[in-house]
């Protein structure tokens, strides 16, 4: 195993930055109060969680509404998806390449009897759009689309969507899984038009267990979880402080201080390591669309290989990728049955993901052990 580390799966989780980890210790040892204590400090506590809650959504140009914090992107999926007001029996439309934190309670509903549809996806993991709009009628109360594919990075239109569905059901609710659209690409909830939208800190150098739902003014939903009454009753249970300034703190490095230099530096970064792989490597089938996705990420398939043994084959060297979705291998079966690949491709997809701490000179290295791997794990592959 080599003692080199090139960490290229970022959309699966970010290493939290020192400054984000700084200001978590402080907040853990200096701020540990209770929010609802009702003494100075605690009420100290509370206002600086109400002061980066403001700060989140001005960063995201958010319309009124509330933003509750979760404990990541799981959670505010479930409570988009289940605890919106739905007719029952009414239609529910969700994209067929979501992540699995929206499929899963997606198939859950049609189990209770929701009329739910799957928007098919093209073939850079974005939603179909023809075939979307024909699934779209006055019955429809929720739909559920990602903003950026956490698969291929391809980067839906939502605020397409959005016009297309209040055409056709203008009291439907259009919830947007964010996950891996903020802080790589400017997002801005008021021009998008959603109802509600999906974050998660862990994606953008901040720490893991805590994210957010966004509920614009007017949205009719209920909490997931019952009990002390926090987030205005919405998320029962103690706040974080140290996780809530964790996330603020990496969206306004993110965001307010970095977002120009670092989108510059990882869209370079990308396009190199794809010149070097379609230049250097025979039949590689480039699955993400550059022009219509987020910056970070470039998913390809490798011919007659698995993408799980060239992924391990790779770590050897230091070099770690992803696959698809971390969270589910089931997941990662589902989505790339859609992509429309070849038999010789289908099994070898591979998912590079880059962050502002990787350096484009760690590319040539990547592609050198990729080509020494696949000559080994060809050698014997079907003429």
């Amino acid at each position: 195993m080599s003692d080199k580390l090139i960490y290229l799966d970022n959309a699966a989780t970010t290493r939290v930055s020192e400054g984000v980890a700084k200001k978590m210790t402080e907040a853990m040892t200096a701020g540990f109060y209770n929010p609802s204590a009702l003494y100075a400090r605690a009420v100290d506590v509370s206002t600086d969680i109400r002061r980066m809650r403001n700060g989140i959504c001005s960063a995201l140009h958010a319309p009124d509404g509330e933003l509750y914090f979760t404990s990541g992107g799981t959670e505010a999926n479930n409570t988009a998806l289940f605890c919106t007001k739905k007719a029952k029996g009414s239609r529910i439309i969700v994209g067929m390449g979501e992540h699995d934190s929206v499929f899963a309670p997606a198939n859950e509903l049609k189990a209770q009897g929701y009329d739910v549809q799957f928007a098919p996806i093209k073939s850079d993991g974005t939603v179909d759009v023809v075939e979307f709009e024909k699934l779209l009628n006055d019955k429809v109360s929720l739909v559920s689309i990602m903003h950026a594919s956490n698969e291929t990075g391809g980067l839906n239109d939502i605020a397409a969507l959005v016009r297309l569905v209040r055409k056709s059901a203008p009291n439907a609710i259009f919830h947007s899984d964010g996950v891996q659209a903020v802080c790589k690409i400017p997002v801005n909830l008021r021009a998008l038009g959603v109802d509600l939208y999906s974050m998660s800190a862990h994606k953008f150098h901040g720490p893991k267990g805590v994210g957010a739902l966004f509920v614009k003014k007017g949205t009719s939903i209920k909490p997931l979880l019952y009990g002390g009454g926090q987030e205005k009753g919405m998320r029962s249970g103690t706040e974080s402080y140290a996780s809530i300034v964790g996330f603020s703190e990496a969206m306004n490095s993110a965001l307010a201080e970095n977002f120009e230099n670092n989108y510059s530096k990882i869209s370079q970064h990308r396009e190199y390591l794809l010149q070097k792989l379609t230049t250097e490597i025979d039949d590689v089938a480039v699955i993400t669309n550059v022009n219509n996705s987020v910056p970070n990420v470039l998913t390809v398939a490798f011919k007659d290989v698995r993408g799980e043994v060239l992924l391990h084959s790779l770590e050897k060297h230091g070099i770690l990728v992803g696959i698809g979705s971390a969270c589910s291998s089931h997941h990662e079966s589902r989505f790339k049955s859609l992509l429309g690949l070849d038999a010789r491709h289908k099994d070898g997809i591979i998912r590079f993901s880059i962050s502002e701490e990787n350096d484009i000179s760690e590319v040539d290295f990547v592609v050198d052990k990729i080509k020494q791997e696949l000559a080994l794990l060809t050698k014997f592959r079907r003429v």
